[in-house]
């Protein structure tokens, strides 16, 4: 898929590498997105892939003077479980929440969900109306952008190719401002937007003083409706205003069609998500649904990288690609699988075939292993992030006598196991659960296995399983 990987330890060589390489180059993150892009032709030329998840504090989220920043590898989860962004910022992490599953927000970055550009995208619309800008720096310097600078159209952005994305600066929402995050898509997980809606309001007592409306999945770019804006200036909301506000805020996108929706279904769409979006910040129940205790199957370092590389590592396809990591707690030396995904790596060269492959694009959780303690998706990580890395996969889950791990022996007791494909992979993800809750509730198991597909549709065994599981670990 590739030729060159290099896995950088500082911001500066990764900057180098780009002024050497060009177009032919791109910074790799969560990857989640460009494995897909890369392996379905949709990035000609670019055999070159610059890896910063090893370069320590680009994970962080800093709060300071009333503004949230986010460092370029700040994922989805990270917004999810910080108090900050849920306080200050909800509609950004409601945004977050509504992405993938656990394992995709493991991966996935705020940064490339921006830099992405699709306006599909569910983060760049609260971002969009909060207020955000994006710091870009290259050799030459850095540069700030609001986000109507930084985007041009469908996936196109004011990046250069020299440009590494170093932050995204996001202004708390004031004390008298409220808002939320909405989206609606053909299933209730693991989706991609037919519309979303960030609404931000500021109120003096009930009367609004100003509004942000935000859609994303209507247009080549995320887009504002200043007449539903201006017109709530100045009024209560009451369900005559929610409704002409509602009725203006759809007048404005000409959404497209496209598998997932007619033009006309958008439009009113639009409609319905502002109304409810209103309704919900009149009667303060925007957080209504948050999970105060969500299931992140992050692991106990939280996502964020502990162990840095010695130093830059290249692994180019043709020489000098050896691959040493631990699996399961072996020491594995490979050569020549740098170009591979990690779920290939895993099964066609360390010899595990526990990790099935399914979908091959993130969508139903078959390959689910550890990576450095939390559950990713195997098919979209690329093989050289193993490198000095600590990998888990289903054969690991049982102690060394033999004892099955508490979710697989439940598995068994309960008869969840039905063709088996989609088992390892439920079994990741309960195994990682456990570890996180030991006494999870319902939701937090539901929330644990939206990533993970089952093609008999057995999900009430596999849910048996799991508080079985939970039971049998605390008696």
């Amino acid at each position: 898929m590739w030729r060159d990987y290099y896995s950088v330890t500082s911001v500066d060589a990764a900057l180098d590498l780009l002024v050497r390489f060009g177009q032919r180059a791109r910074i790799i993150a969560g990857a989640t997105d460009l494995m897909l892009e890369i392996e379905r032709g949709q990035r000609p030329g670019v055999d070159t892939l610059i890896d910063i998840t090893r370069v320590p504090g680009l994970a962080q989220i800093d709060v300071k003077d009333n503004t949230i920043r986010l460092g370029p590898l700040v994922t989805h989860n990270h917004l999810v479980g910080s108090p900050a962004v849920v306080k200050h910022a909800l509609p950004l992490a409601q945004a977050a929440w509504s992405v993938g599953a656990p394992q995709i927000r493991n991966r996935g970055t705020v940064a490339g969900n921006v830099i992405t550009a699709s306006p599909a995208n569910d983060t760049i619309t609260p971002l969009w109306a909060l207020g955000a800008c994006i710091t870009l720096r290259s050799p030459r310097g850095e540069r700030t952008l609001d986000f109507p600078s930084f985007y041009r159209g469908v996936r196109q952005t004011a990046m250069e190719p020299d440009e590494l994305l170093t932050a995204i600066t996001i202004p708390m929402m004031a004390d008298h401002e409220r808002g939320i995050f909405l989206k609606l898509a053909l299933r209730r997980a693991q989706a991609i937007s037919v519309v979303n809606a960030a609404v931000i309001l500021g109120f003096n007592g009930d009367q609004i003083t100003h509004a942000k409306i935000t859609f994303g999945s209507v247009a080549p770019t995320i887009i504002r409706v200043p007449a539903a804006e201006d017109y709530l200036q100045g009024r209560a909301l009451t369900d005559a205003v929610i409704r002409e506000a509602a009725h203006l805020a759809a007048s404005v996108p000409t959404p497209i069609d496209d598998v997932r929706g007619q033009a006309v279904y958008r439009t009113e769409m639009c409609k319905v998500l502002v109304a409810r979006a209103l309704r919900a910040l009149r009667d303060g129940t925007e957080r209504s649904n948050w999970p105060e205790v969500p299931a992140m199957l992050w692991g106990k370092d939280h996502g964020i990288a502990q162990k840095t590389l010695p130093g830059s590592v290249r692994h180019e396809r043709d020489h000098g690609d050896t691959i040493a990591t631990t699996v399961n707690g072996k020491p594995y030396t490979i050569t020549g699988a740098s170009h591979k995904s990690l779920l290939r790596f895993l099964r066609e060269d360390v010899g595990l075939s526990g990790t099935k492959e399914g979908c091959a694009e993130g969508e139903c959780g078959a390959c689910t292993v550890f990576l450095d303690g939390m559950a990713v998706m195997a098919c979209l990580v690329p093989a050289p992030r193993a490198h000095g890395a600590k990998v888990v996969t289903v054969e690991g889950l049982a102690a060394e006598d033999g004892t099955l791990h508490p979710i697989q022996q439940a598995f068994v007791d309960t008869g969840a196991v039905q063709c088996g494909y989609c088992t390892p992979g439920f079994l990741m993800s309960g195994a990682k659960l456990l570890e996180e809750h030991p006494h999870p509730t319902r939701d937090q198991i539901e929330q644990s296995i939206t990533g993970n597909l089952c093609r008999c549709t057995g999900y009430y065994k596999i849910v048996d399983a799991f508080e079985k599981a939970a039971n049998q670990a605390g008696s």
